[in-house]
């Protein structure tokens, strides 16, 4: 055990997140958030010509060579924007030998919606959603699992991933996706801090943008 917690502070992690008009990088070096260094820019239609770019005048080749932890957002949000920071992480945790794991974008905002209503009795369930520009919604479902070595630091677990419904049940809280670059990038750091070590090399292979319409809806 003392090893694996060695291995956890010598980490460096980096993540990549993109919501419906907007994409940045998370950097933190040897799992010190104290060292955190971000990046966030709006897009247009021109995500596929500044994405690389930008990434390179972010991190320095040497720290993506040292990086030992790479996390990426898979949506729901802009649906290109999701395919290619996904292409992305692919691509580099092929590179470096890195293991990559995902989250929703709804599971990154859940703790920070969750806070902010107050929902903090174990095991209470809520919804997360999102307007479709047509009829419906795309929802998924939380639920509060507080840490047992430590009751203060609230864990959400995400029960249903994001998917198209056409009513939410009024039997339970929902409240409506709301981004924050900033907080959310934040937030993927930590998260991938705390599944450090649950992924393989090969983790890669399993990462896919979540979307559960078309691009064209």
């Amino acid at each position: 055990m003392t090893n694996k917690l060695q291995q956890r502070e010598n980490f460096s992690t980096l993540v990549i997140h993109s919501t419906d008009n907007s994409f940045g990088f998370g950097y933190r070096k040897n799992s010190n958030s104290e060292s955190d260094e971000l990046f966030i820019k709006k897009f247009d239609n021109d995500l596929c010509n500044i994405l690389i770019n930008d990434l390179n005048n972010f991190i320095s080749k040497e720290n993506l060579q040292e990086i030992n932890r790479l996390s990426v957002s898979v949506g729901p949000a802009n649906f290109n924007a999701s395919r290619l920071i996904v292409v992305l992480a692919r691509t580099i945790s092929q590179q470096i030998n890195c293991p990559l794991d995902s989250f929703s974008s709804f599971e990154i905002m859940a703790k920070r919606i969750a806070s902010k209503n107050n929902i903090l009795i174990n095991k209470k369930s809520f919804w997360i959603y999102k307007k479709l520009k047509r009829k419906g919604v795309i929802a998924g479902k939380y639920e509060i699992c507080h840490n047992e070595n430590n009751p203060s630091d609230l864990v959400i677990r995400e029960t249903v991933l994001p998917k198209v419904v056409k009513d939410l049940d009024s039997r339970e809280p929902f409240f409506e996706a709301i981004y924050d670059d900033k907080e959310d990038l934040r937030e993927l750091l930590d998260l991938s801090n705390k599944n450090l070590l649950n992924s393989n090399i090969d983790s890669w292979k399993k990462v896919l943008p979540l979307y559960p319409l078309s691009p064209i809806n």
